[in-house]
């Protein structure tokens, strides 16, 4: 489907975000979750994680830039066929992201149904 508009996307991510449970967000530290239209090395991906996992961080970890949580309006909107699938995309891809910060692989993502 051709892609939503900037500001109608991300307030589709705020709701996905507003969807996780209070306890998961308070343990989202030093995250930040951005909307951009696409990857540039892979046009394709409808989300990224780049940071250290918590399950990764140790006793040197401090004062590091925020991770960051990229969901891809363009290439989400390219996949689904309907504004009830974007949502529902969004809010999966959002979920997938914050379980790569909890230090969550695809394998597992995948076997939970978080594809």
């Amino acid at each position: 489907m051709k892609a939503l508009p900037p500001a109608q996307f991300e307030e589709l991510v705020a709701d996905a975000l507003d969807e996780v449970p209070a306890e998961l967000m308070a343990l989202l530290d030093n995250v930040v979750v951005l909307v951009e239209d696409r990857n540039a090395d892979e046009p394709d991906l409808l989300g990224l994680y780049e940071g250290y996992a918590l399950t990764e961080r140790g006793w040197q970890y401090g004062g590091a830039l925020p991770d960051r949580i990229m969901i891809y309006r363009e290439a989400i909107c390219d996949v689904c066929e309907s504004e009830d699938e974007v949502v529902e995309e969004v809010t999966i891809t959002v979920v997938h992201e914050i379980a790569h910060h909890f230090g969550i692989d695809d394998k597992r993502l995948h076997e939970l149904g978080w594809g």
